[in-house]
């Protein structure tokens, strides 16, 4: 990042001497977005005039590729279905400075996007996340309205509290992001690997808000509410697991204790009035409860240690790129 600290993004190029004009991407994932992907296209080239944009085709049905090519993007295809798919695609084909994700739908604002690439240039901020404003109730389906801010408020109890729109498809990212994000994500629950990603590396974060406007007409959602709401929230158990496993395995021991306690307790309540055990296998079982939860907690502390060590690699590997 440090041939990057004088950048003037007002300047339509470099000025002799003084300033080094950053290598801008713009990546915009597609599936059947042919109604919109020339209106995006064109807009992030009025907005951006000196970045490169790239749309990369995933098997779209329609005339996607063809308006794309017309709107002068670079045309790319990953034949692999599902957004987390594009992205691992396009992190790793494409060598830029900073980078801007943006689906093709149409409803994000590209006047935003000099704002974003500010904070990663000059502030050498690695992950912009661009919140929605939306004042039109049809921007958002009642279900995703209600699942992007259980899901978010999630991740922010887990993770970190510096994102308050988890689930924005607009994003701005340095390049130091990009090269060191594993991508393990298939579909739409990339943009909460994305964020657990910037959080866990503790990396520089910053959020900014922007207009949110309804899917213009012949444009189709292809988030399904429960299944890809599904998807995430067993991404953000394992992302819990695998970077929170004393806090994971550590809940669930001290849940097994408890349970044992509350099986155990009215047996020894008999126990001191008669000296008596006479339910055995509730005896052997709360018995069994305890050694399991202890166990657990076990696991997590152990666990707990590979992690850091691992997270510290992770750290290693961020700083390099």
């Amino acid at each position: 990042m440090s041939n990057l600290q004088n950048v003037d993004l007002s300047s339509g190029g470099p000025v002799a001497g003084q300033y080094i004009q950053p290598r801008l991407a713009v990546l915009i994932p597609c599936y059947n977005e042919e109604s919109t992907i020339a209106t995006v296209v064109g807009d992030f080239r009025l907005a951006l005039p000196t970045a490169t944009i790239y749309v990369y085709d995933n098997n779209s049905t329609d005339r996607t590729i063809e308006e794309a090519k017309r709107a002068g993007a670079v045309v790319r295809s990953e034949y692999r279905q599902g957004k987390g798919q594009v992205v691992r695609r396009m992190f790793a084909d494409i060598d830029a400075d900073c980078y801007i994700l943006v689906d093709g739908d149409d409803t994000y604002s590209a006047a935003a996007a000099p704002r974003a690439i500010e904070h990663v240039i000059k502030d050498s901020i690695d992950f912009v996340n661009i919140a929605r404003i939306s004042t039109v109730t049809e921007a958002y389906r009642l279900g995703h309205r209600f699942g992007n801010k259980m899901l978010t408020n999630m991740v922010r109890f887990f993770f970190g509290r510096q994102s308050s729109d988890m689930l924005s498809g607009y994003k701005v990212l340095s390049r130091r992001f990009v090269k060191s994000f594993p991508a393990m994500s298939s579909g739409f629950e990339t943009e909460t690997e994305l964020t657990v990603h910037a959080l866990e590396m503790r990396m520089p974060i910053a959020e900014i808000s922007a207009p949110y406007k309804e899917r213009p007409p012949g444009s189709f959602s292809k988030l399904s509410t429960f299944r890809d709401g599904w998807r995430i929230l067993m991404l953000i158990a394992r992302l819990i697991k695998d970077e929170r496993p004393l806090k994971f395995f550590g809940t669930i021991g001290l849940l097994l204790c408890l349970l044992a306690f509350g099986l155990s307790l009215p047996l020894l309540v008999t126990y001191v009035q008669t000296g008596l055990v006479p339910r055995l296998p509730t005896a052997v079982l709360s018995v069994g409860l305890v050694i399991t939860g202890f166990l657990t907690i076990f696991a997590g502390l152990i666990l707990d240690v590979v992690t850091k060590a691992r997270q510290e690699m992770k750290r290693m590997a961020y700083l390099v790129a």
